[in-house]
Order: structure tokens, then sequence, then C-alpha cells
């Protein structure tokens, strides 16, 4: 497998989640090398000199009035990380480790941090060689950095803390041995180097905004599929529409619905019925996934933009021979951006939960109640509509934003803070939400579909409703759901489904 090149930019949410769940390796280009050798010179120069510069040669936070000797430099790397190891509650998973670790390295790959290329390059060898640290997912406010999730990364790599190594969880200094590696002691501006960026936040971000956009493709295909056993019309994906209010969400999603349902001689066979207009859930699922989708796009973008940032604080400019105080580090763009996609997912699962209550109910759909004959004996898909409409009840609670909350730390001198990765991790959490639900409307509009022998479905939804006809059978009788639930989230998240659709349609945007 190729390794990614890690340089100054040019490093996207493909390769994120390329390095993060598919162990794809990752390289430092001689460029990269040589701006952090640069700047590590320029490091070692003003320590000799006794030159004052933060972080460096003074202690953190409030405490940046303590000047600190050279003698004790040393100390004070491995101090910080020890002190600022302070996160609680379950470690996040591999694949959130693995992101993070690739955005620190590619941080300090644009130099201006001042670390030492020695200990870049034993954070990449332990990416690539399988050494990932127990980060506890709480205790970050989200500035300076995330320091606390942060310094659990930093502690594997001189040895103390604890590491995941081949399935094992054990200490930080086993896994490196096992891993044929040797922990690293840390010169001056190393320590703060390592914890002072937003690398935890943007990682669980990134990887939730991937699944994001996918998600918005399949939601389009869900909707599609229950848009025909509805009866619904095609007309509300007429581009006409669309251009008279130009959202670029909207275009896409209405465009994408209106080619998965084409050729359809389901929606044909009523194209003179009665009914005037059809409910907003299907008329106006344009408007909302378009939305939704825009959120995500922007929330993409910032995202992106971060990746290829520095984010630490000094900022060392080698060329200009010169070190300047910040607040790269202030998760702020993060944090809106999350809460903001976070409300976009949201909202993609709260449009599904009403089609998929729109199927079961029979005074609605003019389907069986529940999907399932014998209604009575069966109850059908009674209970996957509870389990929609509780995980979309969940996610209104998690949607409120983090970012516009605030308390002072480091005696009142970090006075204001981000919370963004608390803006990540509720994100992530309503995707995975919404990621079901999705799944739940598929699983309904396939039962639907059973119903509709004499009528061909559009050509895309075809494609959707053979792929989980492949893995899930038509219910005839109660069964147990949450593995049919299961059967289906992981054909989403496989690209089975989209797959299929694409194949038949053409890409879905």
């Amino acid at each position: 497998m190729e390794p990614i090149p890690i340089d100054y930019d040019g490093l996207t949410l493909a390769d994120l989640t390329a390095i993060a769940r598919k162990s794809t390796p990752i390289r430092l280009t001689e460029t990269a090398k040589d701006r952090i050798r640069a700047a590590r010179r320029l490091v070692d120069d003003w320590v000799d000199s006794g030159k004052v510069i933060y972080g460096i040669t003074t202690g953190f936070g409030a405490l940046s009035d303590v000047t600190i000797s050279a003698r004790d430099a040393r100390r004070l790397q491995e101090n910080i990380l020890m002190s600022h190891s302070a996160g609680v509650g379950e470690p996040f998973d591999i694949e959130t480790v693995r992101a993070v670790m690739a955005l620190r390295i590619k941080d300090l790959a644009r130099g201006n941090s001042g670390i030492r290329l020695e200990t870049v390059s034993l954070l990449v060898d332990m990416l690539n060689r399988g050494v990932y640290p127990v980060i506890p997912r709480k205790g970050s406010v989200g500035a300076s950095g995330d320091l606390a999730p942060m310094a659990h990364m930093g502690l594997t790599l001189i040895g103390m803390g604890e590491a995941f190594y081949r399935g094992e969880r054990m200490a930080g200094s086993e896994a490196l041995k096992r891993a044929g590696l040797s922990s690293a002691i840390l010169a001056s501006a190393e320590g703060l180097a390592l914890v002072n960026g937003t690398q935890v936040m943007t990682a669980v971000g990134g990887l939730a905004a991937w699944d994001a956009l996918h998600l918005s493709k399949l939601s389009d295909i869900a909707a599609s599929m229950s848009l025909e056993v509805l009866m619904g019309s095609r007309t509300e994906f007429d581009p006409r529409i669309q251009k008279a209010r130009p959202h670029p969400g909207q275009a896409v999603a209405a465009a994408n619905m209106f080619r998965i349902t084409e050729n359809s001689e389901i929606v044909s066979s009523h194209k003179d019925c009665s009914r005037v207009q059809d409910a907003y859930t299907l008329r106006c699922s344009p408007q909302v996934h378009g939305a939704s989708r825009d959120a995500i796009d922007y929330a993409f973008r910032v995202l992106e933009r971060e990746m290829n940032a520095s984010t630490g604080n000094p900022l060392i400019f080698a060329d200009d021979r010169t070190f300047l105080l910040g607040g790269n580090f202030h998760g702020q763009p993060v944090a809106m951006a999350l809460d903001f996609m976070a409300m976009a997912a949201a909202e993609l699962a709260n449009i599904t939960e009403r089609r998929i209550e729109r199927l079961v109910n029979p005074k609605l759909s003019g389907l069986p109640a529940f999907l399932v004959e014998d209604g009575g004996l069966n109850s059908g898909f009674m209970i996957a509509q509870y389990t929609a409409a509780a995980l979309v009840s969940e996610n209104k609670v998690l949607a409120h934003p983090a970012c516009v909350d605030s308390i002072p730390t480091s005696a009142n001198k970090e006075d204001h803070v981000s919370m963004g990765t608390i803006s990540a991790r509720k994100c992530r959490e309503i995707v995975d939400n919404a990621e079901n639900v999705v799944a739940i409307e598929l699983l309904c509009a396939a039962q639907a579909l059973d119903l509709f022998t004499n009528l061909k479905p559009g050509e895309g939804t075809l494609a959707a409703y053979q792929t989980i006809r492949e893995a899930v059978s038509h219910m005839e009788r109660d069964r147990v759901l949450s593995t049919d639930i299961d059967a289906v989230r992981g054909l989403m998240k496989s690209g089975a489904i989209l797959g299929a659709v694409e194949a038949a349609v053409g890409p879905i945007r």
C-alpha cells in the first residue's frame, strides 16, 4: 500500500479516512523534514542564548511568567505531558486515534512548532507500526487546543501511559518495545508542540463529516424508495423548481432523486390520480436534504482547512527567524462548523423518521398496518418506528450547540474556550444515530416494495431494493428486527447500496 505523503498542504478528508480506517501508512516528505529541521535549529539557538519564549523557556497558561532554566527545560517537557494527561472516560476507538496521530504529524510537518525531526519520525513509526496511545474521550475544552487528549497521546512517545498494540492494551513502554521502537527523550519546546493543537476535534469531526456526506446520498436513495411506495410524485424534483431557488444542495438532492426514480412504473401508474400535492416529507425532501447537504459541505471545507493549518503556540517562522504568539489553537471555527453539521445530520434523521411513520401508518400509506400481514398477531415494523423516534429525540438533545458555552480555565488566563471537542463528539453520535434511522427507512421501504409485484420501480430504487434483499429477506411474520437493521446499516457502511444505485443510474452527487 502506497504511503500518503505528509507535507505542508494537500491532505484531504479522503486521505484522513484512508489513514484512519484502512490503515494506509504515511510518510514525511523531504521538504517537510527540511522545514522541521530549520525551525528546530532556531529553537536551539534561542534556548542557548537564554531567550524568553512562552512554553519553551517559561511555564504554561497562567504560569507563563515563570522562567524555566535550561537545566530544567527537559524535565519541563515530561511534566507537561504528565500534568496535562487528565482525561477521563472511555478511550477513543482505534480509527479515531489513527486520525488524531496523522493530523498531529501533519501539523508538525508544516515546520512551525520547533519540534525535533526524530520526535516526529517516532510518531510516524508508531502510526505505521500500529502503536496506538490510549486517549480518553473527555477532558478537552477546545482551547488551548485539545490539551488533555493530546497529552495522553504524547505519553506513549516517552514510554509512559498506555497503548493498544495488535489488539491488546498494555503499558506504552511495552507497546513501543514490541513494535521495535525506543521511547523519546524530549528536548525543549517538544512537550508543548505535542499537546497544543486542535487535532482531536478535527479528527473526530472529520470522520463524522465523511460519514455524513455518505449518509446524505443514502438519504436521497431512501426517500426515493419511500416516495414510490407512498405513491408520490416526481414533479417536486423538476429542475425548474430548483432553478427558481438556487441553493446548491437542493438542486443536487432533487437531481439525485429524479434519476433514482427514473422510469418508475409505480410513479407513472397514478399520474392522473386525484391527489393534489404530496406531504412535506416527500414534496420538500430536496429542500430539507439539500439544506443539510450544504451544511455538511461547509463543515467539509472548514475541516480540510483546519487539517492543513498550524494550530500551535508559539508559531516559529524559520524564514523570518522569529516566533509569534497567537491563538491558532482556539477551536472555534471547528466547533461552530461541527455544531452546524450536527444539526444537519439531525434534520436528515428527523425527516426520515416522519417518512417511516407514513410507511407504517395505514391511514397515511394505504398499505397494511406496520407493513405486515396478520396485524395483531404480528407487530411488523411498529417498534422499528419507535426506535427511529427515540433516536431522533436523542439527536434533538445532542444538537444543542456546544460552541456557545465557555468556562474560563487556567486561573482566567484562558477566559474563552470553544468546547469544540464536545461539538465533535456530539456530532459523531448524531451521525451514528441518523445512520440507523435511514437504515430503518430503507428496511420499511423495501418491505413496502414487495407489495408492488406487478409494477417496476425506478432504476435506482430497484437497485437499492435488490441489494437489500440479498442480505435481508421479506418479513412474513415477526422476527428480531435489530438484526435486520444492523444488516442494512452494514450495507450502507460498506458502500454496497450506494454502489448498486450508482451502477444503475450514474454517480449520486
